[in-house]
């Protein structure tokens, strides 16, 4: 997955997500931004869910979300794919994405 096939890690090594705008809603909280992949920038919409805050033992608030969406990884620019003897595709197009982040509050 990171060859040039796909992601391409040498020339793309990150994957961005600049969050536009969010609501909350009956399952949580929905998010959209702009994600960069493969060097190409989509808007995309993810589901997601707050965790919770606490402190650490430094004194520090973290707060916790996860988030998932899926995307086709054509709109970025992989396209590479085999047709097999039976007949079908070795890789499919749509491609779930799964966040798991922790955020520190900063201090003034």
């Amino acid at each position: 997955m990171r060859n040039a096939d796909f992601l391409d890690v040498e020339h793309y090594p990150t994957i961005t997500f600049k969050m536009k705008n969010y609501k909350k809603t009956a399952e949580g909280y929905t998010a959209v931004g702009d994600l960069t992949l493969h060097g190409v920038t989509k808007e995309i919409t993810l589901g997601g869910q707050y965790n919770g805050a606490t402190k650490d033992p430094l004194g520090n608030t973290r707060a916790g979300f996860s988030a998932e969406g899926k995307l086709n990884r054509k709109d970025f620019g992989m396209v590479w794919n085999k047709t097999l003897d039976s007949g079908g595709l070795v890789v499919g197009d749509e491609v779930q994405i799964r966040l798991d982040v922790e955020c520190i509050k900063t201090k003034p």
